[in-house]
């Protein structure tokens, strides 16, 4: 039984990889855009250091906003993927597969992680290359910050797919219900500035939480130090993961 849901589970995972690859909006936003935005603002303006005694000219990391645009964009392609498969009709014949809802569900997460690790090498690469000595962070610490935030913005993201009606409104709507989470996560300006409502709800968004990781092992503090947005994240992905199973429609 195992060794079946092992085979099937990896099929089904290479079957989205190829189908990933494809789509073109998915594959380019994911693996290109936040290298471009990375380079683009690190040129203009200068690359982040850790640690830095000067102030810089760009008032927010631009390494952990393209970090922030890889994840977002992967739960984009994540939307727009189940939207189509439902529209589709494509969502119904896998559910009456002998393959569990979270062998189907599994294999989009997976190709999505994977992705976000090959964008992310390609950035810290880029980074290293085009920006020398600059890129001091930790390279593990800093993946698995990106990870966790990916994967709680990813389960998020099941919710938001659940209530898309077609595949023609999957980007409009995403983009209209994720960029807010990007422009309230903290990385811009303090929460604190934030009107006490707004920041109530920035709390309860796990983009949020992914910033102030990710600057925290920026920075050199590392995990121990932000404990709280690594629970808040497990939390939220825990709620999200709940809430998608409830309303998640398959047809």
């Amino acid at each position: 039984m195992q060794a079946r849901f092992l085979r099937g589970f990896w099929k089904l995972t290479w079957l989205e990889t190829k189908i990933f690859t494809r789509e073109p909006m998915g594959f380019v936003g994911t693996l290109v855009m936040p290298l471009v935005v990375f380079i683009v603002l690190g040129r203009a303006f200068g690359a982040p250091r850790p640690l830095a005694t000067t102030k810089l000219e760009l008032p927010f990391n631009a390494a952990i906003l393209a970090a922030v645009l890889i994840a977002i964009s992967a739960v984009q392609s994540l939307v727009a993927i189940i939207s189509i498969y439902r529209e589709g009709g494509i969502l119904k014949r896998l559910r009456s597969t002998p393959l569990s809802p979270v062998t189907i569900m599994g294999a989009q997460v997976v190709v999505k992680l994977v992705f976000t690790v090959i964008s992310l090498t390609l950035l810290m690469l880029a980074g290293r290359r085009l920006f020398p000595g600059v890129m001091q962070v930790n390279v593990f610490s800093f993946t698995g910050a990106v990870l966790l935030g990916t994967l709680s913005i990813l389960s998020l993201g099941f919710v938001i797919a659940s209530l898309v009606p077609t595949a023609r409104f999957a980007q409009p709507i995403s983009a209209a219900l994720i960029y807010p989470m990007l422009a309230l996560s903290g990385l811009f300006f303090p929460v604190e500035r934030l009107p006490r409502a707004l920041a109530v709800l920035a709390y309860l968004l796990p983009t949020t939480h992914a910033v102030a990781l990710l600057q925290g092992v920026w920075n050199g503090s590392g995990w121990g130090a932000h404990w709280m947005n690594v629970a808040a994240l497990l939390v939220l992905f825990a709620a999200y993961t709940a809430l998608s199973t409830r309303v998640f429609r398959w047809e």
